[in-house]
């Protein structure tokens, strides 16, 4: 477990989002809930490097994290959806109402790591739609100069996947750089970046938690009525 000590951060400077101040009705009591997802299994990921980076800000701006260990995780299709590793993904992100993606660049796109996640969840649990509605903020980390094509695909994704996708984002270019020998990134306008993007990312949870009426469907709403009326036709026969 990694210490929630943030000595890049002028917490003086930093503006904590509540419900108060952002002038909504508080009517969930509980912490934000966001899972945190990255894309690389290597003993030094700099995805997850930065994931964790992303959670100790989020847990000081009043949120409750679970960042998700993709070790392990088999290839979709590869394995049933009854998978241990599977069940916990899909529970974790049921249990969330915002997530964090931070996807290193390979090969110019997102890793087949992190994607790999991705396609393990799907649209609807039955009646359930795991993501619709959710917030997200994207990251992605470089080894090369600063590029935003896996950010950017990221987003092609978090709209396919119905999420409402805050507009800042975070891009780290020579991740190695950006880390000191304790694995904790340096001061840098690359990490203020990230404590704005966190920050973002908490307010719109806080704006749009508790408003599934934002994502009520007409499609959706006809298709029940359409199942509905089916079952109770099939009854009556």
């Amino acid at each position: 477990m990694f210490e929630d000590d943030i000595p890049q951060l002028d917490t003086d400077l930093v503006d904590l989002p509540s419900a108060d101040k952002l002038g909504i009705e508080k009517t969930s009591i509980h912490k934000p809930r966001i899972l945190l997802l990255y894309g690389s299994t290597r003993e030094r990921s700099f995805s997850r490097l930065l994931t964790e980076e992303a959670a100790r800000i989020l847990r000081l701006m009043g949120a409750e994290t679970v960042i998700f260990d993709p070790s392990g995780l088999p290839l979709p299709d590869d394995a049933s959806s009854d998978h241990p590793k599977v069940q916990q993904l899909r529970e974790r992100v049921l249990w969330s109402e915002g997530q964090v993606w931070c996807s290193p660049e390979r090969h110019g796109s997102m890793s087949a790591v992190f994607k790999a996640q991705l396609d393990w969840v799907p649209l609807a649990l039955g009646a359930v739609r795991p993501t619709q509605g959710k917030t997200l903020a994207v990251m992605q980390v470089s080894g090369g100069s600063q590029s935003f094509n896996t950010v950017n695909q990221l987003r092609v994704l978090g709209r396919w996947m119905r999420m409402f996708t805050i507009p800042n984002q975070s891009s780290v270019p020579k991740a190695f750089m950006e880390f000191d020998d304790q694995d904790r990134m340096k001061p840098s306008a690359l990490y203020d970046r990230v404590v704005d993007v966190m920050e973002e990312l908490v307010k719109f949870t806080l704006l749009l938690r508790d408003r599934p009426d934002l994502v009520d469907r007409y499609s959706e709403r006809k298709e029940s009525a359409d199942e509905l009326s089916q079952r109770v036709n099939q009854r009556s026969i």
